[in-house]
C-alpha cells in the first residue's frame, strides 16, 4: 500500500498533539471523546488533528458547537461546522443559548459557562469520556497575561490546565501548538474555518492583548514572548495541586452543604487552617451555593471577609455577591441566598 506523505505543516501538528495526549493521559483506547468545534482555525486544527490520530489514539470522536447568538450570523457558524461534521462522518450535536448576557456581566465569563453547561449534558448523553477544546499555547500566554493584570492569586496565573483523564472532564490537545501553526495546518490541508470577528474587537481585552500588547512586547524584546510567559504557569500547577489536595481535604472535614443550598463551615476549624488553604476552602464553599448556570465571580476580597467573620464573635454577617449573605453563629459560618 503507498502511503501518502503528509504536509510538514500537518506532521509538525499531529506529532505535538500526540506527544500532549500522552503525556497528560487525555484518552485511553475505547474513550468516546466530545470535540467543541466553534468553526475558527484552532478548533478545526483539533477536529481535522484528533480524526487523523483516531486510529493511533483508539478513540471515538463526535463534534459539539455552541450558537452563542452573540452575532446576526452565528447560525452560518454551526451550519459550516455541521458540514465538516458530514465530511467527516462523524456525529453532530448543536447547543443554543437559550439567553444573552445580562448587564454587567462578563460576557466571556458568560459564554464559557453557558457552552461547558450544554457541552457537559452532551457529554453524558453520549457517553463521552472528555471534553476537548482548542486551547492552543497562545492562548495560554494570553490567559496568563489577563489573570496577571485582573490581579488573581496562583490559580489565574496558572492559566488553562492541559487536563487529564485523571482530573477533569476537559483535555487541550492542542496545549502545546503555536496559533500559526493551527493556520498553516488549515492551509496545507485547503480547509477554509470561519473567522469570529469579535476576535479583532479590542474592546475585550483578549483580543486587546493579542492584537497590540504582545506584539509590542515582540517589538520591544526583539524576540517571540507567547511561550516564556505560557511555560512558567506548568511550575504554578505543581504548586496548585498541592493546595488543592490541602483544600480538599478540610473541605470535606469542615463543610456541610447541597449545591445551590446554603452552605455551613466549621468556624473553629476554618480559622486553624493556613490562610491561603483557608480561603480556597472558603471559595469551593461559596460557589456550592450557586444554582446551575450562574455565572459569578467572588474576589479575593469576599473569600477574606468570610473568613474573618470564623475568626470574629458569633452573629456577625457580610452580605456576599449574587444575592448571598454570610452569617456567624456560635460553631458554624453559613452562606445562604439573602432573605
Amino acid at each position: 500500500m503507498v502511503r501518502t506523505r503528509r504536509p510538514p505543516a500537518v506532521a509538525l501538528v499531529l506529532t505535538k498533539v500526540t506527544a500532549t495526549v500522552r503525556e497528560h493521559d487525555m484518552t485511553a483506547p475505547g474513550d468516546r471523546v466530545l470535540v467543541m468545534v466553534s468553526g475558527g482555525p484552532d478548533s478545526v486544527c483539533l477536529l481535522y488533528s484528533l480524526w487523523h490520530l483516531r486510529r493511533l489514539l483508539r478513540i471515538q470522536l463526535e463534534v459539539f458547537h455552541f450558537d452563542h447568538r452573540l452575532r446576526p450570523d452565528s447560525g452560518a457558524d454551526a451550519a459550516y461546522v455541521r458540514r465538516v461534521a458530514d465530511r467527516l462522518r462523524l456525529p453532530f450535536h448543536l447547543g443554543v443559548a437559550s439567553d444573552e448576557p445580562g448587564h454587567g456581566m462578563s460576557v466571556e465569563m458568560w459564554a464559557t459557562s453557558r457552552r461547558w453547561h450544554a457541552a457537559n449534558d452532551v457529554r453524558h448523553a453520549v457517553g463521552a469520556a472528555t471534553m476537548a477544546e482548542g486551547h492552543t499555547l497562545d492562548d495560554q500566554a494570553e490567559t496568563v497575561l489577563m489573570n496577571l493584570i485582573r490581579g488573581t492569586g496562583i490559580e489565574g496565573l496558572a492559566g488553562i490546565e492541559p487536563g487529564g483523564r485523571a482530573t477533569t472532564a476537559w483535555i487541550q490537545p492542542l496545549f502545546d501548538v503555536r496559533r500559526h501553526e493551527t493556520d498553516a495546518f488549515c492551509r496545507s490541508l485547503h480547509l477554509r474555518p470561519r473567522r469570529d470577528p469579535m476576535n479583532e474587537e479590542r474592546r475585550y481585552l483578549r483580543a486587546a492583548l493579542r492584537l497590540d500588547v504582545l506584539p509590542a512586547i515582540e517589538s520591544a524584546t526583539g524576540r517571540e514572548v507567547a511561550e516564556p510567559i505560557a511555560r512558567p504557569s506548568a511550575l504554578l500547577r505543581g504548586e496548585l495541586d498541592l493546595l488543592r489536595a490541602q483544600t480538599f481535604d478540610a473541605y470535606e472535614r469542615l463543610v456541610v452543604g447541597s449545591a445551590g443550598e446554603e452552605t455551613r463551615i466549621d468556624a473553629r476549624g476554618l480559622r486553624e487552617l493556613p490562610e491561603q488553604v483557608g480561603l480556597r476552602v472558603v471559595r469551593l464553599a461559596t460557589y456550592n451555593t450557586l444554582a446551575m448556570g450562574d455565572t459569578a465571580t467572588f474576589t479575593n476580597d469576599t473569600m477574606r471577609a468570610v473568613l474573618d467573620l470564623a475568626r470574629g464573635r458569633p452573629g456577625r454577617t457580610r452580605d456576599l455577591p449574587m444575592g448571598r449573605v454570610a452569617e456567624r453563629d456560635r460553631t458554624h459560618v453559613t452562606i445562604r441566598r439573602r432573605g
